[in-house]
């Protein structure tokens, strides 16, 4: 876990949001589960600078209080998923 993955979960406890709770996201009748663990694991896998953005947004969605925490997840799942499922498209 790198220094920037263990920001953001302290962010999360620091605000008591359990970073094991999770969004379904319905894709063409497919209840696809990502947790926060897994959003923050996979946005830390990207270059430095996209690691810092998503860092730099936690902290505005935080900011915003539990639904804007809501709504920066469900958004950056949607985002993992459409990447996901436009790279089996194009294999």
């Amino acid at each position: 876990m790198n220094a920037l993955e263990k920001k953001c979960r302290q962010l999360l406890l620091q605000d008591n949001i359990d970073s094991d709770s999770e969004i379904d996201f319905d894709v063409n009748g497919k209840i696809h589960t990502l947790s926060y663990t897994y959003i923050i694991e996979t946005f830390m896998q990207a270059s430095t600078e996209s690691q810092l953005v998503f860092v730099a947004a936690l902290q505005k969605a935080l900011e915003a209080g539990e639904t804007g925490v809501s709504k920066f997840f469900q958004g950056m799942g949607q985002l993992l998923l459409m990447t996901h499922l436009s790279e089996k498209l194009e294999a």
